[in-house]
């Protein structure tokens, strides 16, 4: 190997120069979309969640009502109940739980909503509770005032 290439080892693939090299066999990475009526439909091109090598990647969820298409403009504890119930019918329909996420990402329209949100997030998660990243955004989709997404196992 000329020093100026390097040898990178990740997930049993190797990157040599330009070309990669399996280390071991792998199988073809398989996914799955994840649709269920219980949650809201996605509102762009994406699927409320992807099942790939026994995880489960759930998209953001935002406080829509699954049963009525409306958009529910209440308060932070209002809209973040109804967002984790709607992550919650996502994972179920992947064959998950909320007891097996391993990660959520918080977004918040106001960082000054984290305690009030937070009071509800706890509702629906027990320990180990997953790891997760909260922050502020400067908008999220239909101007609501939070959205989660989560990766769990299956």
């Amino acid at each position: 190997m000329k020093r100026r290439e390097a040898l990178v080892i990740l997930g049993g693939t190797a990157l040599m120069g330009p070309s990669l090299v399996s280390c071991k066999k792998r199988s073809p990475v398989m996914k799955k979309e994840i649709k269920t009526s219980k949650a809201p439909e996605a509102i762009g091109p994406y699927s409320q969640a992807i099942e790939a090598n026994g995880l489960v990647f759930a998209s953001g969820q935002i406080a829509i009502d699954p049963a009525t298409g409306e958009l529910n403009n209440g308060s932070i504890e209002e809209q973040t109940r109804l967002v984790l119930t709607n992550l919650k019918a996502v994972m179920e329909a992947a064959g998950s739980s909320m007891a097996k996420v391993i990660k959520c990402t918080v977004f918040l329209q106001d960082l000054e909503d984290y305690a009030a949100m937070n009071s509800i997030y706890g509702d629906f998660f027990s320990s180990p509770y997953p790891a997760r990243a909260a922050v502020q955004v400067a908008r999220l989709p239909k101007d609501v005032k939070v959205e989660i997404e989560a990766i769990s196992i299956i």
